[in-house]
């Protein structure tokens, strides 16, 4: 009882104190109209500035994009069409799919050896091995499958 009774009561108090109370003088309706018109105002300008954010990122993207474009070159003649003159390859973000194989892999062996095997680290250690395995070579097939790693001949 003491273990849930302390902290409940440490949070209770501690969202007591995060209260905003109007302070003394003045009425009590106007003070708390005031707030709400300073919350309100406060709210229209971070979403004010958060559409600034959004376009500033915006115009970063195509200023990267117009960066990217650099190695075109327009064709001989009249024509406006660009022509690439250098292939950039592309950069290649997140996980693959043989590493979150591997990771999901290896969690759930590991929870499978724990349950399975009666000593319990053994089991984890073998079972997260195996998972892990299993979960890469299943993550690799994906990866050529999606062309992110090449095809074997």
């Amino acid at each position: 009882m003491k273990r849930i009774a302390i902290p409940m009561t440490g949070l209770l108090l501690f969202l007591m104190a995060c209260q905003q109370r109007p302070q003394s003088g003045g009425s009590m309706n106007s003070q708390g109209e005031q707030w709400k018109q300073e919350t309100l105002t406060k709210l229209k300008d971070s979403l004010k500035l958060d559409s600034f954010l959004k376009e500033e990122a915006r115009q970063k993207a195509e200023n990267t994009q117009k960066e990217a474009n650099v190695g075109y070159k327009p064709r001989a003649g009249n024509t406006r069409a660009p022509v690439h003159t250098s292939q950039a390859s592309p950069t290649k973000k997140g996980w693959s799919d043989a590493a979150k194989g591997t990771a999901i892999g290896a969690g759930l062996g590991a929870l499978t050896g724990v349950l399975v095997d009666k000593k319990d680290g053994r089991g984890a250690v073998i079972g997260g091995l195996a998972g892990a395995g299993a979960g890469y070579a299943i993550g690799r097939a994906e990866d050529r499958k999606s062309g992110r790693v090449p095809k074997k001949n």
